[in-house]
């Protein structure tokens, strides 16, 4: 099956992704550190403290959703809660990065950014929760014990106090339509309120 290594990539190509923005980032504050770079008259300290700041969380970002896609391959389970909001927001992440990596760094940014996303897209699609028969929950069937209440047929008595009465064949008062010879199938409403 395609789920469990799509997973395993995803997780690894995060975690790469993750320990490589950290480490940019931290290089980069390094060097503006030791260089008293400044950029329109900001302070250098601030600038190299920031950067250095900016690559742990986005580190720390990647890393969490690399944890989360680990943790789908481990399990063979799609993600559920917070770890599928976070996949998600990893892969809107790297769309609007591939968009800006167009623009500012050029096509093989943009490439990688956008298999990134497919990535993150094909383990989220993979592990759909909708798999037909899997995906129902096993109870009894309509009408059986426990089930909805069905309409009881001709002759038969009400299963309760609270059933619905059955209507006969015969047209009453004001019925001058032809009745349906099968009975229909109905279930009381629920109530909405607590």
């Amino acid at each position: 099956m395609v789920r469990r290594p799509v997973a395993w990539l995803v997780a690894v190509v995060l975690l790469a992704e993750a320990v490589l923005v950290a480490a940019v980032n931290w290089i980069m504050g390094t060097v503006v550190d030791r260089q008293h770079m400044s950029l329109a008259g900001l302070d250098p300290s601030v600038m190299a403290t920031s950067s250095k700041v900016g690559g742990i969380v986005f580190g720390a970002y990647f890393a969490l959703c690399a944890l989360v896609a680990l943790l789908v391959a481990v399990r063979d389970r799609a993600p559920a809660g917070f770890g599928r909001v976070l996949l998600i927001s990893a892969a809107v992440v790297h769309g609007l990065l591939g968009a800006f990596a167009w623009g500012l760094v050029g096509w093989t940014a943009f490439l990688f950014m956008v298999v990134v996303l497919g990535l993150i897209v094909l383990l989220l699609m993979t592990y759909d929760r909708a798999d037909g028969s899997q995906g129902a929950a096993p109870g009894p069937a309509p009408g059986a014990a426990g089930g909805p209440a069905t309409r009881a047929g001709p002759g038969a008595s009400p299963a309760g106090a609270d059933a619905p009465t059955d209507r006969t064949d015969q047209p009453r008062d004001g019925d001058e339509e032809p009745q349906d010879s099968v009975p229909a199938q109905f279930t009381r409403p629920a109530p909405t309120t607590p």
